[in-house]
């Protein structure tokens, strides 16, 4: 049984509310990367342009990989920035198709400028591209467009336990990205 999974994902792809699921369901400690590298006070700046907090990412790395190796309980680590950590036995990747998600990013307040960074950074996979960088082989893309969330924490149990594998390059959304641009 893997020790440490990485929940990541665009924003809005429900990484929050299924990790929360599952970590109750499983027992285990949830980490949010959000909150820790808030706590920690790895903020670099605000991108003025965009709007969005810089994070040192190898000082958040480091105080991952320290949790991990202190601990010898299943942690489950979610955030959209999970995949760019060390550390990982299974980084699992929610993907939600581009026309669901607008709507999730809308009913956020985001601008239309960062809806559309979003929705292009969807639509091209760029999380998942970020992960198999990093880890190639321990990912799973999961499209959970269609699916609740007890669907998707069941999902993500059978992948945890080894029972199911999603593997990476089936979710494609660049049929969206071409009819958009």
């Amino acid at each position: 049984m893997s020790k440490a999974i990485f929940i990541t994902g665009t924003p809005c792809t429900g990484k929050t509310t299924v990790s929360e699921k599952l970590s109750s369901r499983l027992g285990c400690k949830l980490v949010k990367i959000n909150d820790l590298a808030l706590e920690n006070d790895f903020v670099l700046g605000v991108d003025d342009e965009k709007g969005y907090k810089v994070i040192d990412i190898p000082k958040l790395s480091e105080k991952v990989s320290e949790i991990i190796g202190a601990s010898d309980e299943l942690l489950i680590f979610e955030g959209h920035l999970a995949h760019l950590c060390d550390g990982a036995d299974n980084v699992i990747v929610l993907r939600v198709r581009p026309e669901i998600l607008r709507f999730r990013l809308e009913g956020r307040d985001y601008s239309e400028a960062k809806i559309r960074e979003n929705l292009e950074a969807e639509a091209m996979g760029v999380c998942t591209v970020e992960a198999y960088d990093i880890y190639s082989e321990n990912i799973s893309e999961i499209n959970v467009s269609y699916l609740t969330v007890d669907e998707i924490v069941d999902e993500l149990s059978c992948v945890i336990s080894g029972e199911k594998t999603y593997p990476v390059g089936e979710v494609d959304f660049m049929d969206w990205l071409i009819s958009n641009s």
